[in-house]
C-alpha cells in the first residue's frame, strides 16, 4: 500500500494526480491478498502467500476498477514477491531498482520483504473492450500522470514495462494471448463470465498460465445472478481455502424494496467509499427498481438474487435436494423432452411410493453412471438416437414404468415404436406446445417444490436448467423460456412431464406391482 501511494495517482475527478491512498475496504483486501505464510521461504512465488486468488464482489462505483488498476501496476513494477524476512535496518529503496521516484521503505525486524518480478506479464481481462476499460482507463491515467510515466510506456491496448515485461488487455476475442504464461491476471465482471459465452474457458486458461509461472489472479464483479452459473458464482461457492473472498453485506433483515431500509443498506455498503454520493446512488437504484428490482438489488445492494423473471427459486429447488438410490423394480413415472441439433434431450423420472404415494424426482442413469441427458455438442452436433432408444429400453427393463409422457417433436417415430412395445397406456404423447396444459403442469411442479417440499436428486444439470428458466406470458398462461440460446431449460420440461405423469398415476389410484408383458416380434 505504501508503494502504491508513492507510485499511483488518483486517475480522475477533482483530486486527479494526487497520491492514490486506498480506502479501508481496499486496504483490507490488499492486506489479505499479500498476506505471507509464516513458513514461506525465499524462492517461493504464489505458495508464499495464504491466498492464491482473490475475489471482490462489491457494489457499483465503490472503486473496484481503480483499486484493480493500482494492484495491476504493483504486480507489473512493484515489490510483490516474497524476498525473505527483514533484519533490523533493512530498507527497500526504489533507486536500487532503476526507479528515481525517491521512495524508500524502512522494514521492521521480522517483516516480509518484497521484490519485483524479473519479467512480469500481467493481463487485464473482461468479456468486452468496454468492460476492460473499468481497469484499463484508470491504469493509463495512473501511469501517465504519476511518477512511473518514464518507466512504463502505456498505449491503447498494452503497456511496455522495464525488462521486457508487459501489461496486456485481453477479451474473449483475443484468444491468441490466453495461452501465455502470465504472472498476474485481473479478471473484471466475472459475474458475466459463463460457459455459454466462452469466458469460463478463458478463466480456466488464464489460471493454467498462472499456475505455470507461480502467478495469482484477482476477480472483481458486481453481485452475480445465481441463475447463470458464472465464474464469479463458481469461485464464491468453491470449497478452496486459498481463495480470499470479500463480499460485504448489509443486514439481511433490511429490505431493498423499502425506501427507508434501502437507504440504510446503501449507507452501510458505501461507507468506505467516501467519493460516492449516496443520494445519487439512491436515485439510480430507485429508477432501476421500477423495471428490474433484482438487478438494482444486485448492483447497488450487493445481494445475490435471481433475475426477477425467473420462474423458479433456485435456492428453494436446491434446498429440496436429498440424493437417494432408486432401486431396481421401483414404480416410476418418466418424462421426455427431445431435440436433435440445438437443445438437449433429457429423461427425468419420479419414484412413486406404492404405499404412500410420495414422489421423488431423479435423473435416471445408465449402468456406467452416465445420466440420461444428451447435449448435441458432446456428440458432434447431433443427439445419438440409438443411444436414446437404448436408454428407454433399459429404463423399462430396470423399473416398473407406470407412465411415460413424451413431447413428440422430432421423435414421433420412436415414440410410436415405444408405445407399440411397452403399451400405449404407458407411453403417452404429451405435446408441450399446449400453453394451457403446460402452464398448469409447470405451476404444479413449482408449487410442489416450494410449498410441499418435493424432494429430488442433486443433478447439477437439472439444477442449472431450473435456474435458467424464465417466465414467458402467453394467452393460455405463464410458461418457461430460455434467457438466451445458450442457457438451456430442457431438463425442466422433462421434469415437468415426469411430475405430471406421476400425479396422473396417483389420481388414477396408487400403482400396484404388475408382471411385465413381453411383446415378441416375428
Amino acid at each position: 500500500m505504501n508503494w502504491v501511494a508513492a507510485h499511483c495517482v488518483v486517475p480522475d475527478g477533482f483530486t486527479k494526480g494526487s497520491p492514490f491512498v486506498m480506502s479501508p475496504w481496499q486496504q483490507w483486501v490488499t492486506v489479505n491478498e499479500y498476506r505471507v505464510r509464516p513458513a514461506a521461504t525465499v524462492g517461493q512465488l504464489a505458495p508464499a502467500f495464504h491466498y492464491r486468488r482473490t475475489q471482490v464482489i462489491h457494489c457499483q462505483k465503490v472503486g473496484k476498477g481503480p483499486w484493480s488498476a493500482a494492484d495491476a501496476i504493483a504486480q507489473a513494477d512493484g515489490p510483490v514477491l516474497f524476498d525473505g524476512w527483514a533484519a533490523a535496518g533493512e530498507i527497500f529503496d526504489c533507486r536500487d531498482h532503476g526507479c528515481g521516484c525517491g521512495f524508500v521503505f524502512d522494514y521492521r525486524p521480522g517483516e516480509p520483504k518484497g521484490r519485483r518480478w524479473p519479467t512480469p506479464l500481467v493481463q487485464i481481462t473482461a468479456f468486452s473492450e468496454d468492460q476492460t476499460d473499468n481497469i484499463w482507463r484508470p491504469l493509463q491515467s495512473m501511469i501517465r500522470y504519476g511518477p512511473l510515466a518514464d518507466r512504463i510506456k502505456v498505449g491503447e491496448e498494452f503497456a511496455r514495462l522495464p525488462n521486457d515485461g508487459r501489461i496486456d488487455v485481453v477479451t474473449s476475442s483475443a484468444r491468441s494471448r490466453l495461452g501465455n504464461p502470465i504472472t498476474a491476471a485481473f479478471q473484471d465482471e466475472t459475474g458475466l463470465w459463463t460457459k455459454q459465452n466462452g469466458m469460463l474457458a478463458v478463466a480456466d486458461t488464464q489460471r493454467r498460465g498462472l499456475a505455470g509461472m507461480g502467478g495469482r489472479a484477482v476477480e472483481t464483479t458486481n453481485a452475480y445472478d445465481p441463475a447463470e452459473q458464472s465464474v464469479a458464482q463458481l469461485t464464491a461457492e468453491a470449497t478452496a481455502e486459498d481463495v480470499f473472498r470479500f463480499h460485504p453485506q448489509a443486514p439481511a433483515r433490511l429490505s431493498f424494496r423499502n425506501k427507508r431500509e434501502r437507504r440504510q443498506i446503501l449507507k452501510a455498503l458505501y461507507a468506505e467509499s467516501p467519493w460516492v454520493d449516496v443520494d445519487a446512488i439512491e436515485a439510480e437504484a430507485a429508477e432501476l427498481m421500477e423495471r428490474d428490482p433484482s438487478q438494482a438489488e444486485r448492483f447497488f445492494g450487493n445481494r445475490i438474487v435471481a433475475t426477477s423473471d425467473a420462474y423458479f427459486d433456485p435456492e428453494a429447488w436446491n434446498a429440496c435436494a436429498a440424493p437417494v438410490n432408486v432401486s431396481k423394480g421401483a414404480v416410476v413415472a418418466l418424462g421426455f423432452d427431445g431435440s436433435m441439433v440445438d437443445d438437449w434431450t433429457v429423461i427425468r423420472g419420479r419414484v412413486i411410493d406404492p404405499d404412500t404415494g410420495d414422489l421423488y424426482g431423479f435423473t435416471p442413469t445408465f449402468a456406467d453412471g452416465q445420466p440420461t441427458v444428451w447435449n448435441p455438442a458432446d456428440y458432434g452436433g447431433e443427439v445419438p438416437r440409438g443411444e436414446v432408444q437404448a436408454a428407454v429400453e433399459e429404463l423399462f427393463d430396470r423399473f416398473d414404468v407406470a407412465r411415460f409422457y413424451l413431447d413428440p417433436e422430432l421423435w414421433q417415430s420412436e415414440i410410436e415404436s415405444w408405445a407399440a412395445r411397452f403399451g400405449d397406456k404407458r407411453v403417452i404423447v404429451w405435446p408441450t406446445y399446449r400453453t394451457r396444459q403446460m402452464a398448469a403442469a409447470l405451476e404444479r411442479l413449482r408449487t410442489d417444490v416450494t410449498t410441499h417440499g418435493l424432494t429430488h436428486d442433486d443433478c447439477l444439470i437439472t439444477a442449472s436448467h431450473v435456474a435458467n428458466a424464465r417466465r414467458v406470458r402467453r394467452s393460455g398462461g405463464v410458461v418457461v423460456g430460455k434467457p438466451n440460446a445458450h442457457q438451456k431449460i430442457d431438463a425442466v420440461m422433462a421434469d415437468a412431464l415426469a411430475h405430471e405423469a406421476a400425479c396422473d398415476v396417483k389420481a388414477a389410484g396408487l400403482p400396484r406391482k404388475r408382471s411385465r408383458r413381453m411383446v415378441v416380434y416375428r
